[in-house]
């Protein structure tokens, strides 16, 4: 039994492993575009590594599930196609003994998906964010892209600049600024100016444009109503703005989904003794249980259905375990979006994608256990 038991662990072990580093590859690829779009403007490379770091226990509580049913799905299907499992049970041993020692992995890889969805994950998620942010401020130049206008809030207006190129650490051609007010988005004033430079003071986060060669069109609204447009033409014009205020505007509180387990109890525990509303800080609880005990229903329902449907093509095992997992994560996230709808409990629906799966799953493995 022993041997069997090092045989089937193995199996899973190894088809585990080259599921979950496909998996994670796949999906922090997908979450560097942004950070690479960082780089190109001149955001340091070191950056794009602290960032995957601060993001891969987010990343890892959605693909150590993900590839338990992979490879439950893989081993079992190669098992059932060439009639292992058949011998197995003649020999007398039966289907919860064979799939006890995988049920063991799920129970730790369980375990270790709680540690990252209530301790590790939602902080250093938070980090991730505010790291690029931080590198933005460090480095204001990066903001400013030929071809993608920057909108920046001044007062009661708001300031929008579209630069041609840039060249050098510094140096911007073909700007056009354009000034409108908050109120009701009128174009006040519009700049263009063949050159200029920007320099900015990171300890103050003030941004410093100084544009030469500049045609300036003041708009004001006449007696009439009609438009009056006046146009100046200057060597040299300087704005300042400070970009460190509109950064950190708002930054008061930290969000649920950051918070650690312990903090976000307590959030809720204050919000209810000042009858404030906790459904959003709940769903986000119960979202991240659901998700970290998922590695137990999918290892209960991969494994029938492996057996069911035994071929000995990989494509249909990988197919069908693609669709079982984005069934549960888009069931969880359609619950989690129901936080407008408080009548129907949303903080507990999340719960049904998990009980469904392992219902079918023990309910299919006791039936294939009976024949």
């Amino acid at each position: 039994m022993r041997i069997l038991n090092r045989y089937v662990i193995k199996s899973f072990l190894v088809a585990f492993g080259m599921a979950i580093l496909i998996l994670t590859f796949a999906m922090t690829g997908a979450n560097l575009i942004r950070v690479l779009d960082f780089i190109s403007r001149g955001i340091p490379m070191s950056v794009f590594g602290t960032y995957i770091l601060y993001m891969l226990p987010r990343i890892l509580t959605f693909t150590i599930p993900w590839a338990v049913m992979v490879a439950v799905m893989l081993v079992f299907g190669r098992m059932s196609a060439d009639s292992e499992l058949t011998a197995m049970r003649a020999c007398g041993i039966s289907i919860l003994q064979i799939v006890s020692p995988l049920l063991l992995i799920a129970v730790m890889l369980t375990g270790l998906c709680i540690y990252l969805q209530v301790e590790i994950g939602p902080p250093l998620l938070g980090k991730s964010r505010s790291m690029l942010k931080q590198a933005g401020l460090e480095r204001p130049l990066a903001m400013f892209e030929p071809g993608s206008p920057l909108t920046l809030n001044s007062g009661d207006s708001s300031i929008v600049i579209n630069i041609d190129s840039k060249t050098g650490d510094n140096e911007l051609q073909g700007i056009f600024l354009c000034k409108a007010r908050a109120s009701d988005d009128f174009i006040e004033q519009t700049i263009t100016a063949e050159k200029g430079t920007i320099t900015a003071d990171t300890k103050t986060q003030m941004l410093h444009i100084v544009l030469k060669d500049c045609m300036t069109s003041n708009r004001s609204s006449g007696e009439s109503g009609s438009e009056v447009v006046e146009q100046i033409f200057s060597n040299e014009l300087i704005f300042k703005f400070d970009y460190g205020k509109e950064a950190n505007a708002g930054k008061v509180s930290v969000r649920a989904k950051y918070m650690k387990f312990t903090d976000l109890l307590g959030e809720i525990r204050r919000f209810k003794q000042n009858n404030i509303p906790t459904l959003e800080m709940e769903i986000e609880l119960n979202k991240r249980i659901a998700f970290a005990l998922s590695p137990i229903a999918f290892l209960l329902l991969g494994m029938p259905l492996a057996i069911r449907t035994g071929r000995r093509e990989t494509s249909i095992g990988l197919f069908v375990s693609v669709v079982l997992a984005g069934v549960f994560f888009m069931s969880v996230i359609m619950c989690q979006n129901l936080n407008k709808f408080p009548q129907l409990y949303p903080q507990y629906l999340l719960w049904l994608p998990n009980i469904i799966f392992q219902i079918l799953g023990a309910v299919m493995t006791w039936r294939i256990s009976q024949r």
